[in-house]
């Protein structure tokens, strides 16, 4: 039986939908107001674009909270997409200028108890290519044996954790880089062990979280994650001391200086 290619063609063919299937073949998922800004549209023609989209496979949408994100349904969407996108010109970036705080949050920040931002999407998304987390589903990650022996090494003792309505480790959607980084209490406690051995630092009453050279070193070592590279700006900015208040040290030394973006 042969494929009725005309059905995704003529829903991709129109403008406004192939740029909101464009801006979605980064892997990222986007809210509603952000695709009608990639696309030209208004909010009200977005949502009827999006229903479409949806009904004709080609979108997936999850939520989180009281927002809905959009996501392509399938890397067969995005193939022809890449096809497609060397015939096209492009489409608004979703990337706007971001402002010194804006960046520095977007890099690494606490998001509730956990690590969220590019370093906490870059941690989840590392340690699923190790085979230590699985996604269940669109909300949860399962712990496999090699995880607990992982974490267990690094100080964590998955099987003490109390488990949350949702489990002892969710997929939260990253607000900014829209991808899930690790919640729940093993994000919590991640995070909570990345502080106490001065991977990290807490930015004063900010949400940011700066990382120390002993935690560019040690996520490189076992995770392959190479945090500077995750800045906007790829030199970052060094503070000197500003791990005093949350270290107990200011003595200057390597430990006591911190990265953010």
């Amino acid at each position: 039986m042969e494929a009725n290619i005309a059905l995704p063609a003529a829903l991709i063919g129109d403008p406004a939908r192939a740029a909101i299937l464009a801006a979605l073949s980064d892997g990222r998922a986007q809210p509603a107001g952000a695709l009608a800004y990639a696309a030209r549209v208004t909010p009200q023609s977005a949502s009827n674009h999006l229903a479409k989209l949806l009904e004709g496979g080609l979108l997936a949408v999850e939520s989180e909270g009281r927002h809905r994100y959009y996501r392509l349904a399938s890397p067969h969407v995005a193939a022809a997409m890449e096809a497609l996108a060397h015939l096209a010109p492009p489409v608004r970036s979703l990337d706007a200028p971001l402002t010194s705080k804006a960046r520095r949050l977007r890099f690494s920040r606490s998001c509730y108890d956990h690590l969220a931002g590019r370093l906490g999407v870059a941690v989840a998304t590392q340690l699923e290519a190790r085979g230590y987390l699985v996604a269940a589903d669109q909300k949860h990650y399962a712990v496999t044996g090699a995880g607990h022996r992982w974490l267990q090494e690094l100080g964590i003792d998955v099987a003490a954790l109390k488990p949350a309505a949702a489990g002892v480790a969710r997929r939260c959607l990253d607000w900014t880089e829209r991808r899930h980084h690790l919640a729940g209490p093993l994000g919590a406690a991640l995070m909570a062990r990345f502080l106490s051995l001065r991977w990290l630092s807490r930015d004063g009453a900010s949400r940011a979280i700066g990382v120390t050279p002993i935690g560019v070193s040690e996520l490189r070592r076992l995770l392959q994650i190479e945090a500077l590279d995750l800045m906007d700006q790829p030199s970052g900015l060094l503070h000197r001391g500003m791990c005093d208040k949350t270290l107990g040290s200011g003595d200057g030394s390597a430990a006591d200086e911190t990265w953010t973006a």
